[in-house]
């Protein structure tokens, strides 16, 4: 019987047979086989119970949802909440609603790298020891801020952000080009 015989009678296409037909004869099974990559932090169950719950409670907060879901024995990130919920939000959406989205992020670039406390490993008493000091400047040496986005049409502008950032300096007036909408 041949592959297009088959998949007339199953309602399946003939491209889904041969692969299944061609798992079969190569691993001696047809259920799908483990793919590579990091699994999912979150099981079905507890994405159904986080749907469930932003559905009847939409003031959720993601911190809440963690408890919730290391209460029931898994232990996550608000980023895992987050991303899952984007995730499953726009899951049926089709191709052109992708293409109308703009992406944009801002990031701040230090002149000396990244105003935050820094531990070093030492052994006891080598505290001023050259190696295990982190060179400062007063005030940080400065930075700016940055702002960008890419849509399916191609990348936008880079645009600097003077002054502190403030929500008035996020104001659609504040970027009167064409490719903020």
């Amino acid at each position: 019987m041949g592959y297009k015989t088959i998949s007339n009678k199953l309602g399946e296409k003939e491209t889904t047979v041969s692969a299944i037909i061609q798992k079969w004869k190569k691993y001696k099974i047809t259920i799908s086989r483990p793919r590579s990559g990091a699994q999912s932090k979150i099981s079905s169950h507890g994405v159904r119970m986080i749907m469930r719950k932003v559905r009847d409670q939409p003031r959720t907060t993601q911190e809440e949802l963690v408890n919730d879901l290391k209460a029931a024995g898994t232990t996550v990130t608000k980023q895992n909440i987050g991303n899952t919920l984007l995730a499953k939000e726009h899951l049926n959406d089709s191709e052109n609603a992708w293409e109308k989205v703009l992406w944009s992020d801002e990031t701040k670039i230090e002149l000396f790298g990244i105003n935050l406390t820094r531990r070093v490993w030492m052994e006891r008493k080598a505290d001023y020891d050259p190696k295990n000091t982190i060179p400062t400047v007063k005030h940080g040496g400065g930075n700016i801020m940055l702002w960008g986005c890419f849509s399916a049409e191609g990348t936008g502008r880079l645009h600097r952000i003077e002054g502190p950032c403030t929500v008035k300096s996020w104001t659609r007036s504040s970027f009167p080009q064409p490719e903020v909408h």
